[in-house]
């Protein structure tokens, strides 16, 4: 719901630098998932998002760990370099969750330069399934 606000009104977003430092986590969370769809899109404001992303990196609460590597994966899809940039800028303080979940589609040299292995464990898992070493 907050996302359809900020795209009507995008003065809006001066809000989720407030709601990032809430005491709520559910806050915290809404504000990094605020513009999840917009991003996801190919578009956003995700000099925006990674300064609050940056902000919560400390957080041991597993939703917003669960919630910056969500992001991380959606924008992966069509802009993975913004992704990898993140990642590779915050890797020692990146939850593992949130480094495994947000570079889960980044290609092979991408993953391993984050110390990551080259293929996303699903992409093994997936072809164990269909039985042919590669999906």
């Amino acid at each position: 719901m907050i996302g359809d606000v900020i795209a009507r009104d995008p003065r809006a977003r001066k809000r989720l630098g407030i709601w990032a430092k809430d005491e709520n986590f559910w806050v915290r969370r809404t504000a990094l998932l605020a513009e999840h769809d917009a991003l996801r899109a190919g578009g956003g404001d995700f000099a925006l998002w990674s300064r609050l992303a940056g902000s919560m990196l400390h957080e041991r609460e597993f939703f917003i760990r669960k919630a910056i590597g969500w992001v991380l994966r959606e924008v992966s899809k069509k802009r993975p370099d913004l992704t990898y940039a993140f990642l590779r800028k915050h890797r020692d303080r990146a939850s593992r969750l949130s480094l495994l979940e947000g570079a889960k589609y980044l290609p092979a040299a991408q993953r391993k330069a984050l110390g990551l292995p080259g293929e996303a464990a699903w992409v093994a898992r997936e072809a164990k399934r269909k039985g042919s070493g590669r999906p």
